[in-house]
């Protein structure tokens, strides 16, 4: 009954600000443990989507953008959502969406944030009119096996870039080709070796996984003087792999370099203006330049539209396909979730949740932020 529409009309009936209440009055190492492992699961990914957002949108969109959104899409979802289990993030076919857009906008003449913007607010209109019709009862039709390949299909992709993607130079195994441009920062330096730099960034990333696996299975273990000890370990196993493969490669082999995430020094957004314009990128349009004139504004100029009044209008196709996308991969994400398996307790919120979904997409796209959709995994 609560995945019916009177989810949008009788709220007062739903346990919404509630889900937080027990954990937040009930304060356990299980709990700590937890809000750990999900740092480093939407920190990690939020610098690395951030990076290839910046070339992939000529700066406009960068790393910055990429933590805020994450920060507050998150806060927010976690209090007003109506499924808040669901972790919001950047993935892949929203990114390379977000690329097409970018080209697209060059093509047209069109500012790239204001194109952007307009689509943005599009697929913020199609998500309320989906939710006001109900069209969520067509993910219900969806059965285990269509979730667990979905899920399994998202897992594979991040598997592959880990280890190495075939169809571009991302992944553990790119780092044992001499010519990887993870090697150009040191190319100058006699005492680098990227043999030593491939091998130790293979240890450390196995090492991770197979440390986790293995303080996971302690809890069900003789080893450890008590059941607490035991238990202590297990919720923080993610926790501790990373800290302890941390040390090993930043302390323990100093000396060998290897590639780190790219973070932001300063909290302003990732393009920088060499004139009071702001048409043209610092420090790449202007290398003479010592400082950026300034950094573009924060709220994006709807009619920033360089004369095409059409785009507004026309940004209504392409919003049609990113809305399947988005819809779909929350959709499948919260049925997912949903599964009587799972013994949830709040029961689902699907035309709720489509409308925050909505209202999070409209604002970012207004402060030229990356939209989040569901991270499967």
């Amino acid at each position: 009954k609560s995945v019916q529409w009177h989810n949008l009309y009788n709220l007062r009936t739903y346990p919404i600000l509630t889900h937080w209440k027990k954990e937040m009055t009930n304060l356990n190492q299980t709990i700590v443990a937890t809000t750990f492992f999900l740092f480093f699961a939407c920190i990690a990914p939020a610098i690395t989507f951030g990076a290839i957002y910046a070339k992939a949108t000529g700066n406009w969109i960068g790393a910055v953008e990429m933590i805020t959104a994450t920060a507050w899409c998150g806060i927010f979802y976690a209090l007003f959502g109506g499924q808040p289990m669901m972790i919001n993030g950047g993935t892949g076919p929203v990114l390379a969406f977000s690329g097409v857009l970018y080209s697209l906008s060059k093509s047209m003449d069109v500012p790239f944030l204001t194109f952007n913007a307009w689509v943005g607010l599009w697929i913020a209109l199609y998500m309320c009119i989906a939710a006001f019709v109900d069209l969520n009862k067509v993910v219900h039709y969806a059965t285990r096996f269509t979730d667990e390949v979905f899920a399994l299909l998202i897992s594979v992709i991040f598997i592959i870039n880990a280890l190495g993607n075939p169809f571009s130079p991302v992944g553990i195994y790119y780092y044992l080709e001499s010519d990887h441009k993870s090697h150009d920062k040191w190319e100058e330096s006699t005492d680098y070796s990227y043999m030593a730099t491939a091998f130790l960034s293979l240890i450390l990333c196995l090492g991770t996984v197979a440390l986790a696996f293995q303080l996971k299975k302690i809890k069900f273990s003789p080893y450890g003087p008590n059941q607490l000890t035991r238990n202590v370990i297990f919720d923080f196993a993610v926790v501790a792999s990373i800290i302890i493969m941390s040390v090993i490669g930043n302390v323990l082999f100093s000396s060998v370099e290897t590639e780190t995430l790219n973070v932001p020094d300063t909290f302003a957004p990732t393009y920088a203006c060499c004139n009071v314009e702001c048409d043209s990128n610092w420090p790449l349009d202007c290398e003479g330049q010592a400082q950026p004139y300034r950094y573009r504004p924060w709220l994006v100029n709807l009619f920033d539209l360089n004369g095409k009044t059409y785009v507004p209008f026309m940004a209504a196709a392409p919003a049609l396909l990113a809305f399947i996308l988005v819809f779909l991969d929350d959709g499948i994400t919260w049925h997912l979730i949903s599964h009587p398996s799972h013994k949830l307790k709040h029961g689902a919120a699907y035309n709720y949740d489509t409308l925050i979904i909505a209202f999070m997409i409209a604002i970012n796209s207004m402060l030229g932020l990356p939209w989040l959709v569901a991270a499967t995994v």
